[in-house]
């Protein structure tokens, strides 16, 4: 480093997001930083639903969840990813893979804020 150079760290601003279902029976909230840009899913289910989504899958140890039983499942095709929605209201909340149960990607729609 130059002479009279300053070593900077940037640490990321890290938020906890909270979301919900259009009824508030199933409650989430993750830790992330700025969300600033979501993907379109390009699946036959996903396309119907029109859902944007998360570009990250939040671990455990960032999300926690209130209301699970009011969440089914659907699956469907290569059985691949768990679609959970709401019982009551049916909105589409969030969903993970099979190959990493508990590792969320949320729809943004469903976030405050």
């Amino acid at each position: 480093m130059p002479a009279g150079a300053v070593a900077v760290t940037l640490v990321a601003m890290t938020t906890t997001w909270k979301g919900s279902c259009h009824c508030g029976a199933v409650r989430f909230s993750f830790k992330s930083g700025p969300i600033t840009r979501g993907v379109r899913c390009n699946c036959s289910i996903c396309l119907r639903k029109g859902a944007v989504m998360s570009t990250v899958y939040f671990p455990p140890a960032d999300f926690t969840l209130e209301g699970r039983e009011a969440l089914s499942v659907y699956l469907f095709g290569d059985r691949m990813v768990n679609h959970f929605f709401c019982r009551t209201c049916g909105v589409y909340p969030f969903h993970d893979a099979t190959t990493t149960p508990g590792h969320y990607r949320v729809n943004l729609g469903c976030v405050e804020g």
